[in-house]
């Protein structure tokens, strides 16, 4: 009789085994047991190691690697492919052999041979295979990071997750992982990560949390957590009734803090009461908080991945701070407390409404009542109040308070505007920020050029050569349709959902209307003589709006939309993607659209989707005028899905989709051939996240596996998703070039393909990517 071989009893065999389904996520595929094959040369000694030895090649000699012969793993007609792989050491040979610039990537600019074994699992890891090219070999490199997450040494690995279609799994990444990568909390769970600010220069970096007045509750938990957890540091501080005054915003940027968001509270497990921090997102990278109109295409992507909940948070976060800080913030750290961002307050309110459980209407409607509100206040106090609004035109502009030089922008941000100021004084710039900013040293003109500067933040556009010194000044079209937006969502929902009357609960000014200086000069100003809010008013405000975009920012000549200077008195004749904001918020009349599709579109549509202005409108760049990451040749996903969507909305479905297609190739190929990367912003021409613009790029620096993303690009990927057909879905999940899709050279409106092509000429992604390495 054969003697019974032993094994160690923690030992399971991957055979014995149901199959598992193969594209799930890592936590699923990677969280059994260490994995083995039944083999009749099974031993007890391999048990304590699996290494079998790599295939001897040398660098020169890759070129005369055989081909794939009989000898080779075959899978047809046969159970798919597996390869029995260790974790670590399979990880030393990838970088080793294939990650030539050392910066823990596989990508296509990466000068190894692209090929390598691996031993299958039906041999037992002694017959190999080899897997080919830049997308396997990342995708072998990422799997082989989240099977050391989850603390795996040997791991029986599919090759369909290797070959995963490209779309499918970036899909996938972002629904399963990136979302969960990007949450934060603040409470006594998530303050240490969320906390982290790599926009603090201070060198402080102890965690510092600020609480709204009127919070009691919430600065005792926090106290109660700095107690509990000494090793943290935590300093806590409780803000005035009046938290934005510029005086004691800049008294903060020496001591700058998180601040304090919506908590909702829960049972503490022991028959008492405490609160819990409402999760959200962040947009990743240096962007560790909560910001505006990030979360708006956020939510856009997470309602689309059906993450109801998550969505709905967000709101309560912002009604939070419109009722103690004033306004929805620009971001929330104590140095963001002046600025706010673009609104869309109400349209994602009343997406995430129409999502809600039918179950409970009635406390659905409470809680629309409560954003719509906030919006009402966020829309008197803020954006139809001075100094945003120009009374003279009725028109609404980025016009922050503030004093002094922004604290968050890098050390060096402001060298070239400080130095002529500072040589005046006989001054190191250090020294002279210091004066300029404790008031000891007064500069008007310095004062005025800070004044649009936070005004470029506050429109999020930062920074552009259309706004620059001017931006406080613009009556901005992007801001008139966001306002716009508002004034028709607020009256459809007092029409729709509250019987015609919402009552206001909170007091505060309401604006004069229509707006005029006359009215502006009034202290005693009100809107109306009861607070009761009815639709027609709110009709007639957006109708009014209209009017005023039509008469102030609308060029018939041009066929395209303009911001307004209200103190020049005359249209800035900057052409942005923005115009096409009117066709999102239905604010442009059917005429309008046609000749913005048709005369237009073509001025903005590249290869890689929309830039954000025209090449013309930018004007040349050179060492004294570098290039602005909100000008051309950049695309942002705002830009893209706004544009989706109004084109969509006005009955232009194909060139929605066609824009849509676009993009989502650049992300792909870029996605393919970068190791899943997943960036902040594109090079829309060159179709590149490598980009020279003053912020260089977010969502790039990661090693071996993309962790998050990037908030709303992640966003276009999934909104954009469900403009493809089927058949254009299956073309970018094969790179296939709008090029060659549309029709080589074809822009797919009325008109210009010289433009196109002549911006394309190179269009093959390792020359792009080659070409932007010599930056």
């Amino acid at each position: 009789m054969a003697p019974t071989v032993a094994h160690p009893p923690s030992v399971t065999f991957f055979d014995d085994h149901v199959p598992k389904a193969v594209n799930t996520e890592a936590a699923t595929y990677y969280g059994g047991g260490e994995a083995y094959t039944r083999s009749r040369t099974y031993s007890h000694a391999h048990l304590h190691g699996y290494n079998p030895k790599k295939i001897p090649a040398f660098q020169e000699d890759w070129h005369m690697r055989a081909r794939r012969m009989s000898h080779d793993e075959k899978s047809v007609s046969g159970p798919p492919r597996r390869f029995l792989i260790d974790v670590e050491e399979t990880i030393r040979v990838v970088l080793e052999q294939e990650d030539t610039d050392g910066d823990f990537q596989i990508s296509v600019t990466d000068a190894g041979p692209k090929m390598m074994a691996l031993g299958t699992a039906t041999s037992n890891g002694f017959k190999t295979f080899d897997i080919r090219g830049t997308y396997m070999l990342s995708n072998l490199l990422q799997e082989l990071a989240l099977a050391r997450d989850h603390n795996r040494k040997r791991i029986v690995l599919d090759e369909a997750r290797l070959t995963e279609n490209p779309v499918d799994r970036l899909s996938r990444m972002i629904k399963n992982s990136f979302w969960h990568s990007l949450t934060r909390r603040i409470d006594g769970d998530g303050l240490e990560i969320i906390t982290a600010d790599p926009k603090n220069r201070t060198g402080r970096v102890n965690p510092r949390i600020y609480v709204p007045h009127g919070e009691p509750a919430m600065a005792e938990y926090y106290r109660r957590v700095a107690k509990e957890k000494p090793h943290m540091n935590l300093d806590v501080q409780v803000l005035p009734a009046k938290p934005d005054d510029p005086l004691f915003v800049k008294s903060l940027n020496s001591k700058p803090g998180l601040l304090a968001l919506a908590m909702n509270e829960v049972d503490d497990g022991a028959g008492g009461k405490t609160l819990k921090g409402i999760p959200f997102i962040v947009p990743g990278a240096r962007f560790n908080e909560l910001y505006n109109w990030d979360s708006y295409f956020i939510a856009l992507g997470l309602l689309g991945d059906g993450q109801v909940s998550m969505a709905k948070g967000m709101v309560e976060h912002f009604i939070f701070e419109i009722k103690h800080y004033g306004k929805i913030l620009n971001g929330s750290r104590s140095y963001y407390l002046c600025r706010t961002q673009p609104p869309f307050l109400t349209d994602m309110a009343l997406q995430i409404y129409n999502q809600l459980d039918r179950s409970d209407v009635a406390s659905n409607r409470d809680w629309l009542k409560r954003a719509i509100q906030a919006a009402i206040k966020e829309y008197h106090t803020i954006w139809v109040a001075e100094p945003r609004m120009d009374p003279k035109t009725g028109l609404s502009r980025y016009r922050p308070d503030g004093l002094g030089i922004p604290p968050e922008t890098e050390a060096t941000h402001f060298t070239h505007i400080l130095e002529p100021y500072a040589a005046k004084h006989g001054l190191s710039v250090l020294e002279f920020s210091e004066m300029y900013n404790d008031g000891i040293l007064k500069e008007p003109e310095l004062d005025e050029y800070f004044l649009h500067d936070r005004s470029v933040r506050e429109s999020g556009h930062d920074t552009t050569y259309r706004f620059e010194k001017r931006c406080a000044n613009l009556g901005t079209i992007d801001l008139q349709c966001l306002l716009y937006k508002y004034e028709v969502d607020i009256g459809t929902a007092i029409r729709e959902v509250f019987d015609d009357e919402l009552d206001l609960e909170e007091e505060f000014p309401l604006a004069p209307f229509p707006p005029s200086v006359e009215s502006y000069a009034n202290p005693h100003r009100e809107s109306s003589k009861s607070r009761m809010q009815r639709s027609d008013e709110w009709f007639e405000r957006a109708e009014f709006r209209k009017q005023m975009i039509d008469k102030y920012l609308w060029n018939e000549s041009k066929s395209l939309y303009f911001d307004y200077d209200t103190v020049a008195e005359k249209q800035i004749l900057y052409e942005s993607v923005t115009a096409f904001w009117a066709l999102w918020a239905g604010c442009a009349s059917e005429e309008q659209c046609w000749k913005l599709v048709s005369r237009s579109l073509t001025k903005f549509e590249v290869l890689g989707g929309l830039v954000s202005g025209t090449e013309e409108s930018r004007g040349k760049i050179s060492l004294d005028r570098p290039n602005r990451q909100w000008d051309y040749p950049y695309a942002w996903p705002p830009h893209q899905i706004m544009t989706w969507v109004g084109l969509e909305r006005y009955g232009y479905l194909e060139e929605a989709q066609r824009l849509a297609y676009r993009f989502l190739y650049m992300m792909t190929t870029a996605f393919v051939d970068f190791n899943g990367v997943v960036p902040e912003k594109f090079d829309a021409v060159k179709l590149s996240h490598l980009v020279d613009a003053e912020y260089g790029n977010q969502g790039i620096d990661f090693k071996m596996v993309p962790r998050e993303g990037f908030g709303w690009m992640n966003s276009a990927y999934q909104v954009g998703l469900s403009f493809m057909t089927t058949h254009m879905r299956r073309a970018v999940a094969a790179c296939t070039s709008p090029e060659v899709f549309f029709g080589a050279g074809v822009s797919g409106a009325t008109g210009d393909s010289v433009h196109l092509v002549n911006n394309h000429a190179a269009s093959d992604p390792l020359g792009l990517a080659m070409e932007r390495l010599d930056l």
